[in-house]
């Protein structure tokens, strides 16, 4: 796991590929970290591994779809 986790989203394919290009190129030339990314070839989703930091960048379908942000809301549990 990481420390911290940043969802995104970008208007289009090649929008949400730019911005990863981007987020990884400032990783690397501020904290000198290589990121890992995967699915910069489609650009729907783009995941972005630097380590202590997860980064996914979604078109809004996409992110509708998956609906991260679920998965990381409050963990209260109905035990009714």
């Amino acid at each position: 796991m990481a420390d911290h986790m940043i969802i995104a989203s970008g208007r289009s394919n090649r929008q949400v590929i730019s911005a990863a290009q981007n987020i990884a190129d400032k990783i690397k030339s501020k904290f000198n970290i290589i990121s890992r990314t995967e699915g910069k070839e489609q650009g729907d989703w783009v995941l972005i591994d630097s380590g202590d930091v997860i980064i996914h960048i979604f078109r809004p379908e996409v992110r509708e779809f998956y609906q991260l942000e679920k998965m990381w809301l409050s963990d209260k549990i109905d035990e009714s």
